[in-house]
């Protein structure tokens, strides 16, 4: 008898340790966050993603960290938007170009030679233009938190170099899910065709498309440039990396946890921005030591040649305010 209250005491005394460690697991358990893209692990934006963790690690005391999912390990940018708004991801990075079918206002990035320079582009970005766009989405329960620099988009093709409109007159181009996209290369002549990141290098190897148009280390690091010998740095649009969290995910997190996270991935901009600068030399210098022809076309005449697309911008009110808005902020 006194033997089974000995054993009974201890195995209440073990389900009380027990509670008191589940209980206080529960009220600091360590949250994760889900976060995934389709960039290489050397990419300036994943460098800067892990640079957010170890950010909200030390803002949180250890309460909340991001755990990456690189290289399309859950799929493209549009599907990861999907993930997103099930509520089966956390968080993504797009481009501004596949966001804008969420966010119809985004898709002023798409517009040829807007921005007069780096410094007009961040300040738009960084300023109300830019929060005000951030929020676009929120009603498909997809909200923005932040810009990365994706720098300037120019053209490289397989068998010759793009140095005036006239020269993609009948090639077909890769372009990302963006109705400005198909426009802008429209305009310029030559066939826009929407292609997945991931299998860009077979379609330009096996030649369904003639080219694309992407930045410097995209262009690098996908070795998009064993394929394609030419790159013509027209530079036609700047259009940057969203970072974006699901509203269903943003919701359950408490005000401290919202402002931990928002502001893990503020540092982390500027850290991103300062990557990208030394990534867009080093990868130059990489494709012309590779053999690649780099070509600076004069920029006028392509900005000529898409005029038309301002105009049918600005049929739109909303999209014509917003073109004087951002032009105003140059000045």
């Amino acid at each position: 008898m006194n033997k089974f209250k000995k054993l009974n005491f201890l195995n209440i005394f073990f389900f009380i340790i027990l509670f008191l460690i589940l209980s206080c697991a529960e009220e600091n358990p360590v949250r994760i966050i889900r976060l995934a893209h389709g960039l290489d692990t050397s990419h300036s934006v994943h460098k800067a993603m892990l640079k957010a963790d170890t950010i909200l690690n030390i803002l949180s005391e250890g309460k909340m960290k991001i755990k990456i999912y690189p290289n399309q390990q859950l799929g493209s940018e549009r599907e990861c938007l999907e993930l997103l708004q099930i509520g089966s991801l956390d968080m993504t990075k797009v481009s501004g170009a596949v966001l804008e079918n969420f966010a119809p206002k985004l898709k002023i990035f798409g517009l040829p030679f807007l921005f007069k320079d780096k410094t007009h582009f961040f300040k738009v970005l960084d300023g109300q233009i830019g929060k005000e766009l951030l929020e676009e989405s929120e009603k498909y329960w997809l909200k923005g938190i932040g810009f990365y620099d994706s720098g300037s988009r120019s053209f490289y093709t397989k068998n010759k170099p793009i140095e005036k409109p006239t020269d993609l007159k009948g090639l077909k181009i890769r372009v990302q899910e963006s109705i400005s996209a198909f426009q802008m290369v429209e305009q310029l002549g030559a066939s826009p065709t929407p292609i997945s990141w991931g299998e860009l290098y077979t379609a330009l190897q096996q030649g369904v498309v003639d080219g694309a148009e992407n930045n410097p280390p995209s262009f690098y690091l996908s070795k998009h440039y064993e394929v394609c010998k030419y790159y013509s740095i027209n530079e036609h649009t700047s259009i940057p990396d969203v970072l974006i969290v699901s509203t269903h995910f943003w919701n359950r997190l408490s005000d401290k946890e919202k402002e931990w996270l928002q502001k893990s991935i503020d540092q982390s901009i500027p850290f991103q921005r300062k990557l990208w600068k030394k990534s867009e030399k080093k990868s130059l210098e990489a494709v012309i030591k590779a053999g690649v022809k780099v070509v600076y076309p004069n920029k006028k005449i392509f900005q000529e040649a898409t005029k038309a697309m301002y105009l049918n911008f600005k049929k739109d009110k909303r999209m014509s305010n917003l073109i004087d808005r951002i032009i105003n902020e140059a000045n």
